[in-house]
């Protein structure tokens, strides 16, 4: 629909936004863009005129204008630049555990998953109470992580792979980018509240943490895991 001042300013405020928002999304899709037309209401909106031919410029725009129009999409809805989609595996899993010693959260579970996943870190063995992967809430946050990382169950920690390694909070604890991981190995994750577990430590060869320098003790134990798998990875 081709707009007249008038008509334009008929629309509420945040309707003059989402079509200004269409506009965008049109123009970024067509092979040879034309900015004419919403540049025309653009003008209208006191706005400075699209002039460039930037693909993350655009989205900002775009998303600038969803915002006021009161409308929200993912971040990265309009950057097709970026990669999107799943793709073949570059490597496999090694020969390392991440046991989850009584992780309660299945949203932590879930993202941890996709971590492990998309880092190819190694098998999750999960404790008697933590969430398995055919919880609903799991496996809506691994989103089809929980299908691919080799996941077991209730295999008691002393009988996985040595040295055992828990990540946790301690004035013992070796920050996790001094350490050197070696090739096979196990990596114990500790419960949301209370950290690994006194059994764990027990069977626990060595203690790592990741150094913080604000006022909290701790982090999420997914974030943790992120960081830790991102040292273990590119060790």
């Amino acid at each position: 629909m081709t707009f007249t001042k008038r008509t334009f300013f008929k629309l509420e405020p945040k309707q003059r936004h989402k079509k200004c928002a269409e506009l965008l999304r049109k123009c970024y899709e067509a092979e040879r863009p034309d900015f004419a037309e919403y540049n025309v209401l653009s003008h209208w909106l006191q706005c400075n005129p699209y002039e460039h031919t930037d693909r993350k410029k655009l989205a900002d725009r775009y998303h600038w204008h969803l915002q006021m129009a009161g409308l929200s999409l993912k971040e990265h809805n309009l950057l097709p630049s970026l990669r999107t989609g799943d793709r073949e595996a570059k490597l496999p899993f090694p020969p390392i555990a991440i046991y989850l010693d009584n992780v309660r959260s299945a949203y932590n579970v879930g993202s941890i998953l996709r971590t492990a996943e998309a880092l190819r870190i190694g098998s999750v063995y999960f404790s008697e109470k933590t969430p398995f992967i055919d919880h609903e809430k799991v496996q809506r946050t691994a989103m089809g992580a929980a299908a691919i990382v080799p996941c077991f169950q209730n295999i008691p920690l002393k009988n996985l792979p040595r040295p055992i390694i828990a990540l946790d909070t301690s004035d013992a604890a070796i920050p996790v980018a001094e350490f050197s991981f070696p090739k096979m190995f196990t990596l114990v994750l500790g419960n949301e509240e209370y950290g690994v577990s006194d059994e764990s430590l027990q069977e626990a060869d060595n203690l790592i943490e990741i150094p913080l320098f604000g006022k909290k003790n701790s982090i999420n134990i997914a974030c943790a895991f992120a960081i830790a798998a991102s040292k273990i990875r590119f060790r």
